[in-house]
């Protein structure tokens, strides 16, 4: 995720001003005041508007991709921004693979219908794997019947060969298998059994296959317990999984992947798009050492491989290829995807089904709500979430993020609640 790079790029050129304050029984955040949040538009606005009025040339590539983020965060299209797209898809083959991979972020997020054409004919050209990825990813969302799909099975074949050991170009080949020996719903007692990862605390962000609809998160303590509200309901609030770009899970900036992080700590978050509350930290595997994903500082083994990831599954639970992506998406070189709440205006996705929920860059995100006229917080479903780590015995175990089913409605408790109630029973 390229979070920390995009937001500092951000403070520098827009020079916002982040006011944070905390006390024992408010937070404040000054930045989500109505004022502010306008202010923020505007000048984002403005940025994009000037930058994209520079010629695209090899020396101002950067400039027309310090705005791309901006474009997807607030979801700004114009007639006239959709001509200048245009114009630099329309010369994609000469650019930079990092501006190529970037275009085709935006071209997937904002304009998903109207270059297929272009990239279709690029996507020959190209040597890249992450860019050929983008770009079969971005053909495969205007067009995923069988045709196509073997069309990218064999390009993907003859341009690359043997993949097994590309992380980016092994999971879009299982994308493009399409197979699961079993479905969710018959191993999800295994997963919340008191026999999966014994003895941690567990956050599970339970998930729909389209992520325009919104999850919900529960938590499991040492014991097996789920965690309970005072009046003995399981406790859950919302969460939703989807990026702004809402591409697959293995790529930068994609939607959170499924399978298992590791959880250590919490921390709070200067970012005037995360905001001030606690947030969770988690890691991949591959994105930190085996001795700290499997706590167990006796490892002396310091190579990452899918066996050791195994390591954390039964035999069922094994065969579920979707658990696997958090997995192939560390290797593949994401990061820092955490769990957090939101100061982002929501406004920006006022019609679209996750509204009033904000997407991210690939984080687990929660809804929050701040006064628009003093910045304070009104409503956080983030740090309702922390205490509940708190209550479970702190943020020291492990976040399981898996899909439920294909359904197009936000996940409820009751649909895994017989499931959490039969795991909870079970000796």
């Amino acid at each position: 995720m390229r979070l920390k790079r995009l937001i500092v790029c951000l403070l520098l050129i827009l020079f916002i001003n982040i006011e944070v304050s905390s006390q024992t029984d408010s937070v404040f955040a000054t930045y989500t005041t109505a004022i502010n949040r306008s202010n923020l538009y505007t000048k984002l606005v403005n940025q994009i508007n000037k930058n994209l009025s520079i010629p695209l040339t090899p020396k101002t590539e950067s400039k027309w991709q310090d705005v791309i983020w901006s474009m997807e965060l607030i979801n700004y299209k114009t007639p006239w921004v959709k001509t200048r797209v245009k114009y630099a898809i329309d010369s994609i083959q000469y650019r930079s693979t990092d501006f190529q991979r970037d275009l085709l972020e935006l071209a997937y997020t904002n304009y998903p219908k109207d270059f297929a054409k272009e990239v279709n004919g690029f996507i020959t050209q190209i040597s890249n794997p992450k860019v050929f990825a983008m770009a079969a990813e971005y053909l495969l969302q205007n067009k995923n019947d069988n045709a196509s799909i073997f069309f990218l099975k064999n390009l993907l074949q003859k341009k690359f060969g043997n993949i097994a050991d590309d992380a980016i170009l092994t999971s879009l080949s299982i994308r493009l298998q399409q197979k699961n020996a079993v479905t969710a719903n018959k191993i999800l007692p295994d997963i919340f059994s008191k026999s999966f990862l014994p003895g941690n605390v567990i956050m599970y962000s339970i998930q729909r296959k389209n992520r325009d609809y919104p999850g919900i998160v529960i938590v499991r303590n040492k014991e097996g317990k789920f965690v309970r509200e005072n009046n003995e309901k399981v406790f859950s609030v919302p969460q939703l999984a989807r990026s702004i770009t809402n591409l697959p899970g293995y790529l930068t900036n994609g939607n959170s992947p499924q399978g298992i992080f590791r959880m250590y700590g919490f921390d709070n978050s200067a970012s005037s798009f995360i905001g001030p509350t606690t947030n969770i930290q988690l890691t991949m595997p591959a994105e930190t050492s085996l001795q700290h994903f499997f706590r167990d500082s006796s490892i002396t083994d310091s190579t990452w491989n899918i066996d050791w990831y195994r390591k954390l599954l039964s035999e069922k639970i094994k065969k579920y290829s979707p658990l696997y992506e958090s997995f192939y998406a560390g290797k593949a070189g994401r990061s820092e995807i955490i769990a957090h709440g939101t100061a982002i205006d929501p406004g920006y996705y006022r019609n679209k089904p996750y509204y009033p929920y904000t997407p991210s860059q690939g984080c687990l995100s929660t809804k929050e709500f701040w006064s628009p006229t003093t910045g304070k917080r009104l409503q956080s479903d983030q740090q309702k979430l922390a205490d509940a780590i708190n209550l479970a015995g702190g943020p020291d175990g492990y976040a399981v993020v898996i899909e439920l089913d294909n359904k197009n409605i936000p996940v409820n408790i009751n649909e895994i609640l017989p499931l959490i109630l039969k795991a909870e029973s079970l000796k």
